[in-house]
Parts: structure tokens; C-alpha cells; sequence
């Protein structure tokens, strides 16, 4: 019914209309990443592609772009689908996207690069991050120990996490993964024990340790060198596996933590046929077990078979000696994306598991947890490549999947350790160096996430109240206390209580402050010594005759005999000798 026939029925404009929030348009403008931040793109090959610049792809025009997406917020069940950007001649150009007829003048980005916000809480190198599979939370993990969760949708700008714990003691964070639901995450740190945590932080289960004195490690019953690596499996969500430096990947039932249910031995070339599995993972059907080795081997098991030896095996498909930071399918399952401790990112065909598709060799790695994975789309493949001099800018690298030709890097302000680039809310997330975690995304093709913390408006005004309660000493909380010792949870009721008291006379009345110096009013005045002086009592008990004192209670305990009512019908009356006190009386005479 159109407005003109409400007015005329008599009911348009019944009540009060609310009042619509208002955002910005131009709100995440201040988030935009600037230009100098571009770096030219490079190439392995001689024919270089045109140089890339970091920042919105073509003319970039907020306001109305802005307004509509929040318009459609709410009815877009995900991201946009990807993009073509490879045009019929092979030749490189920027996306074109035409929300109208009449409009022809405005590109979509390409990447989700053009803003970014920056999560610091850390104070060490982010070893270890994840998201959630709805994008709405961040774990991360680092070198000082600590794991963090981070909630896009409870933060606000000053982005803080909203829980941090130590998970394993003075252990750095190796790994952490997100279960397929999102309802639980794995810890992999430096011992030899997983454990496993709610979405919220709370500790599930610690995985047993191994018997370090037996040989053959499919004899023990969990782990007994240091993990390294984990993943879950990509169908059952009870599943995970686990790899350590001792030579070993396990499968274990979530349930079962007393026990793995299926040990894998990597059994090396080198000396003692022992090496450490750095990388481990999935294929996306769950048919395939990748493991990546110290000793520069990667090796493919079928997860149906017995597990005495590998189905397809590279020797030497990275450099002997270094760490291989990750080992990634991709979402058809037939390639495997690789990032080599030896500054080398490596593509394989499953179909023709000899040698690598193409090689990427000139990404420095400075921390043996660097990793790579592929876009949502999986045209591109995202790394990051460590800064050349101490303290210097490191690069995040977006590479073609077909050649590994840069497509477009972007400079951060220290080395990019782990990335992340998340399919539901198309926005890449990368763990630096320097302990800050940088969000990238784009206005336009990015959905939630870092986008809830400018959709908030501006924050509530600070009252005295607020002031008051953040200077007051800090409430101890004992919440199994007994009902009549328990006090009032601070976050519940406490601004209705405050109301109540401050219409209380005597509770709001202000204590008189003692009067130092001369009386005045009617009081006598106080010296700094008064106060200390009338509370020492003098202790007078051996002063007293200890048989006054004593007969002092005589007559009381005749009236009213408390412990001695029982004899009185039957106790005797006591008969005194009269002798002593004549003979004193006669000698007195």
C-alpha cells in the first residue's frame, strides 16, 4: 500500500518513526592503504609483466559504491564470485565491473587490498593464524608464547583481542587450525602434546605423550618429539593428524586422546632413517596424506592403505636442510602448492609427480613457519617474502598460478610469516614479523569482517561514571563462593544498583573528612599521631588481685548457676572449721 492511501485510512505517521542510523559513506577512507607502499611486480622470466601499484584498481569512488553495499549487506549470501582477469590474449588487465548501464567509468578491485586495519597485541613474530570457517574470529599464536582470539564482530577500533593465554608454558606456537564447524581449534606448539580448545578459548583435551625410550615409533602411544604441523580432515570432522620431528605423522579420533589411532613412519635416505615432517596435510576429499620433510623430501599416502610406504614420493623437492613451511592442495585435489625453506615457492601435478610445474625463487624466508596458500578462486597463490636488511619492509606476493609470475606485491612493514586468505569474507589476513597481524580488504568485494568495526557508528561518550568504576581497585570475582559471601557479579546489575544508591541519603551522603589542625564547627581537632595513639589500649591485668577478680563473679554464680545447677538439690553444705579463727582471737586478747 502506497503512503498516499495509509495517510488516507487515517493511519500514516501512527507513532513515533524511528530514527535510522546514519554511517558515513566515506568511513573506511581513513583505512585506505597508500601508495607508497607499491612495489613494482617482477618476473622470473625476461618479458616482465607491467608493474603493479597497491591500492584500488582503477578510479576509486567510495560514496556511492558505499551506499549501496549497504543496501545489500544484508541480502548477498557471500562474496562476490571471482574474477576473470586474464583477458582471450594473454595479456593482463584489470577487472571491469558495471553495477549500471549508465555507468561505465568504475572498476572493481582485483585484490582485496586497497584498506587495511592492523590487529597489535603480540610482541613477537605471529607464528601461527587461523580463522574460523564463517570469518568472524582470528586465532593467532606467537613467539612470546601467547595465543589470542580476535572477534571482528565485539571489536572495536582499537582492536584488541578478547582472550590471551598461554597454552603450552615457554613454548612458541607452531600451528593452529579451525575445525570444518568452527567449534574448535588445534594447538600445535612446541612439545610434544596437542591440545585441543573451544571457539572460545577454553581447553578440550591434551593429547598423550610417547615413551621417548622406544625405538620404533609405532609402538608408541603418542608423540615424542616436538610437533611441528597439523590439519583436520576435510570430512570427518572427529579426525586430525599431527606431524613431528620425530619422523612421524599421526591420525587421531578427537575423542581418544590416550592414544593415536594410526601412526605413518617417515622412513628417510639419510643416516638413520629418521627425519623431521615440517608440513603435513590433507587433499580436499580427504583420499591423500602430503608430508613434507627436513631432509627435502614430499611425500603423497593414500589415507585407505596400510601406510608401510608412501604412494608417490619426491626426493629432494626442496633443498636438504631447510624447513618447508607449508604444503597446500588445491580445490580439485590434483596440485600441491609447497613453500620451501630455501626462499622457493614450488607447484606439483599430483598426475605427474616427477618434477614441479613451475618455481618461484626469489622469496627470502626468515622464519621456517612461512607459508603459502591459494586464492578463493584458486587462480593465484599468496606468500610472503622476508625483508632483505633488519627492520626493513618485507613483501606479500600475489603469484599466477599458471608460471608463478608476480601478479601483484605489496609491502608491509616487516616480513609476512603466515597469510591467509578466506573464501566467505574475501579478505586477506597476514601475521607480520614485528607481532602486528594485518587485515587487507576492499569496500567492495569484501564481506563483514574488518568492515564491522567502521559499521558500528561512532563510540558511546564516556560518563563519570565509567571513569569511576576504571579508577576504583579491581573487584575480586568468586563466583563458586557461597550465596551469602558472594558478591555482585560488576557485570550485571551494577548500573541499576548505582541508580538505587544514589537516591539513598546516607549512602550517597559523603563522609566528613577528619579535621586536622585547630577545632573548628564544633569538633575538636585531630593531630597525625591522635588516631594512632587512642587505639592502643593498655593492657592493666597485672594490676588486678587475681582473687577479686574472681570473687567479683561469687554472687552471680550463687543467682543464676549455670554449670553447677545440677548439684544443687543434692550437693552438701559446706561445714567450715571454726578452730583457726577463735585460737587467732584469743591471741589477739
Amino acid at each position: 500500500m502506497s503512503d498516499d492511501v495509509l495517510a488516507a485510512m487515517g493511519i500514516a505517521g501512527f507513532g513515533k518513526a524511528t530514527k535510522k542510523k546514519q554511517l558515513d559513506p566515506a568511513r573506511f577512507d581513513k583505512n585506505k592503504r597508500e601508495e607508497r607502499t607499491a612495489i613494482p611486480a617482477t618476473s622470473n622470466t625476461d618479458q616482465k609483466p607491467p608493474a603493479s601499484v597497491a591500492g584500488p584498481s582503477g578510479v576509486f569512488k567510495p560514496t556511492r559504491k558505499i551506499e549501496e553495499d549497504e543496501d545489500n549487506d544484508d541480502d548477498t549470501p557471500g562474496p562476490p564470485p571471482p574474477f576473470n582477469n586474464v583477458a582471450n590474449d594473454g595479456e593482463q588487465e584489470e577487472p571491469e565491473f558495471d553495477p549500471s548501464d549508465d555507468e561505465e567509468d568504475e572498476d572493481v578491485p582485483q585484490f582485496p587490498i586497497t584498506h587495511e586495519i592492523t590487529l597489535k597485541d603480540h610482541t613477537k613474530v605471529v607464528s601461527a593464524l587461523a580463522l574460523d570457517p564463517s570469518g568472524a574470529r582470528i586465532v593467532s599464536g606467537s613467539h612470546d608464547y601467547d595465543c589470542k582470539l580476535w572477534d571482528f564482530g565485539g571489536m572495536d577500533m582499537r582492536c584488541k583481542p578478547f582472550k590471551s593465554w598461554e597454552p603450552s608454558g615457554t613454548y612458541h606456537i607452531h600451528d593452529l587450525k579451525f575445525s570444518n564447524d568452527g567449534s574448535q581449534f588445534l594447538c600445535v606448539s612446541g612439545t610434544a602434546q596437542a591440545k585441543l580448545f573451544d571457539r572460545d578459548g577454553e581447553e578440550q583435551a591434551t593429547y598423550i605423550k610417547g615413551d621417548p625410550y622406544i625405538r620404533d615409533m609405532k609402538n608408541t602411544s603418542g608423540h615424542v618429539g616436538e610437533l611441528t604441523s597439523c590439519a583436520w580432515h576435510p570430512k570427518d570432522p572427529k579426525q586430525f593428524i599431527t606431524a613431528s620431528a620425530d619422523s612421524t605423522i599421526r591420525i587421531w579420533e578427537v575423542e581418544n586422546k590416550r592414544k593415536q589411532k594410526t601412526v605413518i613412519v617417515v622412513k628417510s635416505k639419510e643416516r638413520g632413517a629418521r627425519t623431521k615432517v615440517t608440513a603435513c596435510n590433507y587433499s580436499p576429499d580427504g583420499g591423500l596424506i602430503g608430508g613434507a620433510c627436513l631432509d627435502g623430501a614430499l611425500h603423497m599416502w593414500q589415507s585407505n592403505s596400510n601406510f608401510v610406504r608412501p604412494s608417490m614420493s619426491i626426493e629432494g623437492a626442496h633443498t636438504k636442510g631447510t624447513e618447508t613451511g607449508s604444503l597446500v592442495f588445491s580445490v580439485d585435489g590434483r596440485t600441491v602448492v609447497t613453500r620451501g625453506g630455501d626462499d622457493t615457492v614450488k607447484l606439483w601435478d599430483l598426475r605427474s609427480f616427477k618434477k614441479p610445474l613451475a618455481t618461484r625463487t626469489d622469496l627470502g624466508t626468515l622464519y621456517p613457519n612461512t607459508n603459502a596458500m591459494f586464492s578463493p578462486d584458486d587462480k593465484y597463490i599468496i606468500t610472503g617474502a622476508g625483508a632483505t636488511v633488519k627492520g626493513g619492509q618485507g613483501k606479500l606476493m600475489l603469484l599466477h598460478k599458471d608460471g608463478l609470475e608476480v601478479a601483484k606485491a605489496l609491502a608491509v612493514d616487516a616480513t609476512p610469516v603466515k597469510v591467509f586468505w578466506h573464501s566467505k569474507i574475501n579478505q586477506i589476513v597476514t601475521g607480520l614479523s614485528n607481532g602486528q597481524i594485518v587485515v587487507l580488504y576492499s569496500p567492495e568485494t569484501s564481506l563483514n569482517g574488518a568492515k564491522l568495526l567502521l559499521s558500528k557508528g561512532p563510540p558511546r561518550k564516556v560518563t563519570i561514571e565509567d571513569m569511576s568504576d576504571a579508577l576504583a581497585a579491581p573487584t575480586i570475582l568468586t563466583p563458586h563462593a557461597l550465596p551469602m559471601f558472594r558478591d555482585l557479579d560488576p557485570g550485571r546489575g551494577t548500573k541499576r544498583k548505582r541508580e538505587k544508591d544514589r537516591m539513598d541519603p546516607r549512602k550517597s551522603k559523603r563522609p566528613e573528612l577528619p579535621v586536622t589542625g585547630p577545632g573548628r564547627g564544633g569538633r575538636v581537632g585531630a593531630s597525625a599521631t591522635q588516631h594512632v595513639v587512642q587505639n592502643l589500649v593498655r593492657d592493666t591485668t597485672r594490676d588486678v588481685d587475681p582473687r577479686e577478680a574472681l570473687l567479683k563473679y561469687a554472687e552471680k554464680a550463687e543467682q543464676d548457676p549455670q554449670w553447677t545447677g545440677a548439684w544443687r538439690v543434692n550437693q552438701p553444705n559446706p561445714v567450715f572449721s571454726t578452730e583457726g579463727m577463735e585460737e587467732e582471737k584469743e591471741e589477739e586478747t
